[in-house]
């Protein structure tokens, strides 16, 4: 049991994350279906900063997690960036936010393919030393623990075997959500992606805070992108985030735009990707049995599992979903 919730946690956090960082976007008005383009860019940034750092000998491994520290910042401000050709063709274009964020979800894996391929001349960019356990991964001697020291079920599940970068981003979760909730910019926020017309009679640049919240929106998305590359698929760039961004967008669905909701909607969503990703080595009760593996089950239905749910769940839900009411729509100052 230890084994399947850290895994689901492992799986949950980058949607947790990047399923805020829709919320923030289109909170504002913005519809961001770039998230996915956006998480394969956070995630080439990521690794490439930290091979170009271990090249340059600027980090051993003894420092460790302040690269990772690094890295996310890194990783969150190219996600910022990249999010402003979304944030330009919507706002000073008035284009099509849909449009506009496919296009996006073409470039970003067309544009790290080919630069890893100028990079390294091939397709899998990865760290040049070690791997991603060896070098981030928290073990029991980051917090005092002996090899031989009993640890309870919590130290087992959210301690050792796990990333700092975990803890960062359920903090910036927390901290995001009440500045979404509890503050100004976050009523202002709000009010851009419900009516437009009335936040700009009362001062509110509709303009700056659409910006706002697609770049938020960007850099929570790069750093989610940075967060599976480290944590699924060894620290590595392929092009390719396993379709995050887009089940980030059913989690968002699903949580119906509040942040507490996305949460609950992450966790399960995790766990189906974990049941899709670990089945064979999952042992529920303890007992050296692992059950999932011996139903019998082809394991293209365990892969596909998480995109069946997915269907599933929009097809129940999505009529009782309520997107901000101006989400995808061009503000036009001039209309009352």
């Amino acid at each position: 049991m230890e084994f399947l919730l850290q895994q689901t946690l492992t799986y949950a956090i980058p949607l947790l994350i990047v399923a805020l960082a829709g919320v923030f976007a289109e909170r504002s008005g913005i519809v961001n279906l770039a998230l996915e383009g956006i998480m394969i860019f956070g995630a080439f940034v990521g690794v490439l900063f930290i091979k170009i750092m271990q090249d340059t000998d600027s980090f051993h491994k003894e420092q460790a997690q302040s690269l990772l520290l690094l890295t996310m910042a890194v990783c969150a401000a190219a996600g910022a960036l990249f999010s402003l050709l979304l944030s330009y063709a919507a706002v000073n274009l008035r284009a099509n936010q849909t449009i506009g964020g496919t296009a996006l979800n073409m470039l970003a894996p067309g544009f790290v393919l080919f630069a890893t391929n100028v990079l390294v001349n091939q397709n899998v960019l990865t760290m040049s030393e070690g791997d991603a356990a060896s070098w981030f991964m928290l073990k029991r001697s980051s917090f005092g623990f002996s090899k031989t020291e009993e640890l309870n079920f919590f130290e087992n599940t959210f301690l050792v075997k796990n990333y700092l970068s975990t803890y960062i981003c359920i903090g910036l979760f927390i901290v995001l959500s009440v500045i979404m909730y509890k503050t100004r910019f976050g009523l202002r926020l709000r009010a851009c992606g419900e009516n437009p017309q009335a936040a700009d009679s009362v001062g509110i640049n509709v303009s700056k805070m659409r910006y706002a919240g697609t770049t938020v929106s960007g850099a929570l998305a790069g750093l989610g992108g940075f967060v599976y590359a480290l944590t699924t698929a060894n620290c590595s760039s392929t092009g390719d985030v396993a379709g995050f961004g887009f089940l980030a967008l059913a989690v968002m669905i699903f949580g119906n735009w509040n942040p507490w909701s996305i949460a609950a909607a992450s966790f399960v969503f995790g766990l189906f990707k974990c049941i899709a990703a670990a089945y064979s080595t999952i042992d529920i009760n303890g007992d050296g049995v692992y059950a999932l593996a011996e139903i019998g089950i082809s394991t293209n239905f365990y892969r596909m599992l998480p995109y069946i749910i997915t269907l599933v769940v929009l097809a129940f839900t999505s009529k009782s979903s309520r997107a901000p009411k101006a989400s995808g729509i061009p503000y036009d100052k001039s209309v009352r």
